[in-house]
């Protein structure tokens, strides 16, 4: 039954993913920047989109960035900097560069390896996390620190496959980012290899300085794994700074919007 439950979350979610989504949202784009990058590691070229702060051009401030899966223009690029914009403008939080990534094949990405014959029915080609993290680190934060005036603390933002791709970013390399934001993260994929994992998995890294928010929806495959990685940090001895937001009232489509603002405004409260 569990199984058939997964599928059946699997074809609403792959049917809702982002740009896809039943409720169409027109959210203005902002003013920003595109360039284009050729990654070795996933042999293609790949759009980035980049916004700044207001202030950007009258300051020699070094920024932080946020980094965002799900980043094209028709994706969660402008909802996320406009609401960056908003609160950078009400002064609850830091100015920070914002750095999304279009999609191209975003199932391959976002997943790491899996044989599981229900996710390779919907997700028949994932395993492409790894070379997705080492684009990212080896070949978009280069570039980034080149054209833009940067600090050396970074964070990422995203949520489902984006999560799971987040949450296991910050199992498995967590010195890439300072700061992790994840929506109702994907952990069921893999038979919730994250989670029940999760011990032996973390045992030799250090997590000291690192911050986690993280939020489940109503979605009872996404938030019975939500909730138990909550009881694993729970008993976990680690320097991890962490907060979970159960969100009974939230479904899948509206969890990102409906909780970006207090992610990021706990986030980022050491600068206020």
């Amino acid at each position: 039954m569990m199984k058939k439950n997964i599928l059946f979350f699997i074809v609403l979610v792959l049917a809702a993913s982002c740009g896809n989504k039943s409720i169409i949202y027109k959210d203005p784009i902002p003013a920003h920047d595109s360039l284009r990058i050729f990654s070795k590691f996933i042999n293609e070229e790949r759009v980035i989109n980049i916004w700044t702060p207001p202030n950007y051009d009258s300051t020699t401030d070094s920024l932080m960035v946020i980094y965002m899966p799900d980043g094209g223009i028709k994706e969660d690029f402008p909802h996320i900097a406009n609401t960056l914009d908003t609160l950078i403008k009400q002064n609850k939080m830091p100015n920070v560069i914002l750095v999304g990534i279009e999609n191209t094949v975003r199932r391959r990405d976002l997943a790491g390896p899996s044989n599981i014959e229900y996710d390779l029915k919907y997700i028949p080609n994932p395993g492409g996390a790894e070379n997705f993290r080492k684009f990212i680190k080896e070949e978009l934060f280069p570039e980034i620190d080149q054209r833009y005036s940067t600090n050396n603390q970074k964070a990422i933002i995203g949520e489902s496959l984006a999560g799971l791709f987040i949450i296991e970013t910050l199992i498995l390399e967590p010195t890439m980012f300072d700061y992790y934001i994840a929506m109702d993260p994907s952990l069921w994929f893999n038979e919730n290899y994250l989670v029940k994992n999760f011990e032996s998995l973390t045992e030799e890294n250090n997590y000291a300085n690192k911050k986690l928010w993280y939020a489940g929806s109503s979605v009872t495959d996404i938030s019975t794994y939500t909730n138990k990685l909550e009881q694993k940090l729970k008993d976990s001895k680690g320097e991890l700074i962490w907060k979970y937001e159960d969100e009974p009232n939230e479904k899948h489509h509206t969890i990102y919007r409906a909780t970006k603002e207090k992610a990021l405004i706990w986030i980022f409260s050491d600068f206020q």
